[in-house]
């Protein structure tokens, strides 16, 4: 079994920036893929980025391409998502998700056994 917590939600500005952190329990993070999904008040989850087991690959839907940045520290079982330039339009619920398949990133629902309970992101025009 694993539990992952994320943190770092919030209310900001439009233009400004969030960190999101998701810290897993289990002694096998390092060959967990990670990924980021999000969602909408009325909208299904959807995909936002992706990080495979050994953070060599990273995937993300072309929405927040140069704006967000998926990253690793698997001394401290924690995966972070960077929010720049934040828009309205990225308000949502933010998930972190855990692959123990030791898979490379995917955009798929289903390819994640483990989910975190997600932290709400608001961002003001």
């Amino acid at each position: 079994q694993v539990h992952l917590v994320e943190s770092g939600g919030g209310l900001v500005q439009a233009g400004g920036s969030l960190r999101l952190s998701c810290t897993a329990s289990g002694r096998t993070f390092s060959s967990y893929a990670m990924g980021w999904f999000r969602q909408a008040p009325g909208k299904e989850r959807e995909f936002v980025i992706a990080m495979s087991w050994s953070g060599s690959n990273t995937k993300y839907v072309d929405s927040v391409k140069g704006r967000f940045t998926i990253s690793r520290d698997n001394a401290k079982n924690t995966v972070y998502l960077q929010m720049n330039s934040l828009k309205p339009e990225d308000t949502a619920v933010y998930y972190c998700a855990a692959d123990v398949d030791g898979g490379f990133g995917s955009s798929r629902r289903y390819e994640y056994e483990y989910w975190g309970q997600g932290t709400q992101v608001t961002v003001s025009s």
